[in-house]
């Protein structure tokens, strides 16, 4: 009888304990023993500039919010979706979520991403494009705010450039496919091709760029279903690679299966005179460049669709599973800033989405290109297959291997529109019944 007492006085004890602690605020609600919230941020961010950049920011937050204190969790690019998986399944998912757009989908339509609309501030929501905030739209809810893009442009060995007398491209005025592709036979020569290609990931270089063409290879049926459809406008670039690398040999072959970092080296030897790389690779161009090396920002070529590209922009996320949403919130407002997007945007060297920062006068120096770049922020669009779901699945076991096959002359333009389309609408059939 004794002993039955004493452990329904533990129990009950354990009972007051776990009161007290919900009253005071613990672990599980997200805040400190003292009441203070605390938020953890997970951030990919890589490059020193970048992570300096970030770290300052939520110092600063911090000096200045003693009651919201928010901890910096380093992530990495490389993991970042099977890390997040993990930890929404394992109710381990930090508040604050630094990831991309065309990551998203699977965890919007999950219930994992908290719809942010209702917490947003009217600042935010006006200083950021329409075109940019269909990039986290999915369904009827926005699930992340999108606040780095990055174009694609082309690094250009300036003095081949000028020796092969080709017009140089402006935003304004780019070359067509069709120009870009004599261009590219008239810069090669003995030991160097115009151009190279790192397609090591190739399906969003494709989908990307493709809409310049008049591409879109997603579409929506009257049910409003995603399907496959490999139309003229799809051949515009498809084509011009391939036949760069096959049929003209201006592109080196030996180039699709690196990565954008890979192919440096070869153009700094002058082994290539061009390189179609994401503008924030001009960081590791200026830091790896050898002495004396002359090299430019270009535009990347325009087609039927105008001077267009697809881009799938860096995001701010909260977990819907984080019980302080509003603070979480709050904090992505002040990163956001303008003036600290733009800390943001050059540490990272990329493009802010927001109007405000975009116009701001260190974006639109001449020095390292960073002017083309704000020039082509106008014409870029969320990426097509954006909002697919099954789209992951798609690109690695269909898109990759069927682009890597073609670009390298392995199959034909036919096979490879019936293995996008026709492998590839069986995929996305499974994620839409």
């Amino acid at each position: 009888m004794r002993a039955a007492l004493i452990r329904r006085a533990a129990a009950a004890t354990a009972v007051l304990a776990l009161l007290l602690t919900g009253c005071s605020g613990g672990p599980d609600d997200g805040r400190d023993a003292d009441g203070t919230i605390r938020l953890r941020f997970q951030s990919p961010a890589w490059q020193k500039e970048s992570v300096d950049a970030n770290k300052q920011l939520v110092k600063e937050w911090n000096a200045a919010h003693p009651g919201v204190q928010v901890d910096y969790v380093q992530g990495s690019w490389d993991s970042v979706h099977d890390q997040l998986l993990t930890s929404f399944e394992g109710g381990e998912a930090p508040d604050i979520i630094h990831d991309a757009s065309d990551d998203l989908a699977d965890f919007a339509y999950g219930g994992y991403l908290t719809d942010l609309r209702p917490l947003l501030s009217d600042r935010l929501k006006a200083d950021i494009p329409e075109q940019s905030w269909r990039t986290t739209t999915f369904g009827e809810g926005v699930h992340g705010v999108p606040f780095l893009q990055e174009p694609r442009v082309l690094i250009a060995n300036t003095k081949l450039l000028k020796a092969s007398g080709a017009r140089t491209p402006t935003p304004e005025h780019p070359w067509s496919w069709q120009e870009f592709r004599q261009v590219t036979k008239d810069l090669t020569g003995k030991g160097r091709y115009g151009i190279a290609w790192p397609l090591k990931e190739p399906v969003s270089v494709t989908l990307n760029l493709g809409l310049s063409g008049g591409g879109q290879l997603f579409h929506r049926d009257d049910d409003g279903k995603a399907v496959l459809r490999f139309e003229p406008g799809d051949r515009a670039v498809t084509g011009t690679i391939h036949d760069q690398v096959n049929t003209d040999n201006s592109a080196a072959r030996s180039a699709l299966g690196m990565g954008g970092s890979d192919a440096l080296p070869g153009f700094f030897g002058g082994k290539y005179a061009m390189l179609p790389l994401g503008f924030s690779y001009r960081q590791q161009v200026i830091q790896q460049a050898p002495e004396g090396f002359d090299w430019t920002v270009l535009p990347m070529p325009a087609g039927a669709g105008g001077a267009v590209q697809g881009v799938s922009p860096q995001t701010l996320s909260v977990a819907e599973e984080s019980p302080h949403k509003k603070e979480a919130v709050a904090f992505i407002d002040f990163l956001l800033r303008p003036p600290n997007m733009v800390r943001l945007a050059r540490g990272d060297w990329m493009l802010p989405t927001g109007t405000e920062a975009l116009a701001d006068p260190s974006l639109r120096t001449a020095e390292h290109g960073w002017s083309v770049g704000a020039a082509l922020a106008e014409g870029l669009r969320p990426a097509p297959a954006q909002s697919v779901r099954g789209y992951p699945e798609w690109k690695d076991k269909v898109a990759t291997p069927a682009l890597q096959e073609y670009y390298s002359g392995a199959i034909d333009a036919d096979e490879l529109s019936r293995r996008l389309v026709d492998d590839g609408n069986r995929v996305l059939s499974r994620y839409q019944r």
